[in-house]
């Protein structure tokens, strides 16, 4: 008898959190699956797709939390316009958590905008060795 090895692939990606289902949902086609700008609709942008793994580094490895919130929410484009970095209202219009402005007073944010930007943390390599707000 012979044995056939069998390799079963998967037919669509599964997240361990919320927050990687909604980077999953929303951000692959652009900036990959692992983040890096390497989407299957990165090549038909005007700007590339920032590597989303070197946000941090690229901060001296600084975590900016409120600054990667205001990209992923719209607030930014105000001072920083990206004609091909959509506005995810759908993330606003949800629960809301608590959130820790840095001076010691909570506010509170759509849980969504939380969950996808812990998750981007997680991504980060190499990993933040300071935070702020």
């Amino acid at each position: 008898m012979f044995l056939i090895p069998l390799i079963v692939l998967g037919t669509s990606l599964e997240a361990d959190s919320a927050g990687e289902t909604l980077f999953l949902e929303n951000c692959v086609s652009c900036h990959g699956v692992t983040g890096h700008g390497d989407g299957t609709d990165a090549k038909g942008l005007g700007t590339p797709p920032a590597d989303l793994t070197k946000i941090s580094a690229r901060r001296g490895g600084v975590w900016p939390m409120l600054e990667v919130m205001s990209i992923i929410d719209g607030y930014s484009q105000n001072t920083l316009p990206r004609e091909d970095m959509p506005v995810f209202e759908s993330f606003l219009d949800n629960e809301m958590v608590e959130f820790d402005t840095g001076n010691g007073v909570d506010i509170l944010v759509p849980s969504k905008l939380m969950e996808i930007v812990n998750f981007l943390e997680t991504l980060q390599d190499p990993a933040p060795t300071r935070y702020v707000p």
